[in-house]
């Protein structure tokens, strides 16, 4: 597949660090194929125990420019408070409609994290779904558009579902964790509270060596794969 005919891909984080931290080495190896990437933040991280509104958006922005996205900033709720509406979820499926991605990112649904991350997964999902029907009154004037799969990104072992087998995207190509490490630094208010980037790192690693690879993320899809045949199938993770 040439470069101009790959879909688009539209990417969702609830604080302006998520998708780097969750799927950053993802994106990297993605816009270096040459996918265009287009990151949605739907907070500014005020909740954010360090770092300020205006520092975390500066902070965002250089991240996404470092792995090749364009990005903007959604307003709904506020970090801590999203809560679960219908109008945010249109708000989201009218994004889709505009970018009409092949693929989406969003955080997944398991809630044993930040309640921000499970919730925009809920409504991302929901958002998918409305982006696709015509009959909408609040979306007429978007064309309706139907999505080629949505992968949910884990911020952390706690947030990895238990009942959703991951895909495995190998990200240990020479210049992609390097790629993805400048981006996760680039939030450098953030190292202040946790070692993020050394988690991400550690994670990225087990995925991989558990893979018989050097690095891997996992992504999580929200609907069964489908493949032309089983000659697509040629890579499995390596059991123990």
């Amino acid at each position: 597949m040439k470069p101009a005919s790959l879909p688009s891909l539209l990417a969702f984080g609830a604080h302006p660090d998520d998708i780097e931290f969750g799927a950053g080495a993802i994106i990297a190896n993605e816009t270096r194929t040459g996918r265009r990437v287009h990151f949605v933040i739907c907070s500014r991280g005020e909740a954010g125990t360090n770092g300020t509104p205006r520092q975390r958006t500066a902070e965002a922005k250089q991240a996404a420019k470092i792995l090749g996205a364009t990005t903007e900033f959604l307003e709904l709720d506020g970090d801590a408070h999203l809560e679960l509406k219908s109008a945010h979820a249109l708000r989201l499926a009218a994004i889709i409609r505009r970018v009409k991605p092949g693929i989406v990112l969003a955080p997944t649904v398991a809630q044993n994290q930040h309640p921000d991350h499970w919730r925009l997964g809920t409504l991302v999902r929901d958002a998918t779904r409305l982006a696709r029907y015509g009959g909408l009154k609040e979306l007429r004037k978007l064309r309706p558009h139907a999505i080629g799969q949505l992968f949910f990104y884990a911020l952390g072992p706690g947030a990895e579902p238990t009942d959703i087998a991951p895909v495995l995207i190998d990200i240990s190509t020479p210049g992609i964790v390097a790629t993805w490490q400048a981006a996760m630094e680039a939030h450098a208010s953030q190292m202040k509270t946790r070692n993020y980037v050394e988690l991400q790192l550690a994670r990225a690693r087990a995925h991989g060596l558990n893979a018989g690879l050097v690095c891997a993320q996992p992504l999580y899809p929200n609907d069964p794969l489908v493949f032309g045949s089983l000659a697509q199938l040629t890579r499995s993770a390596r059991q123990f």
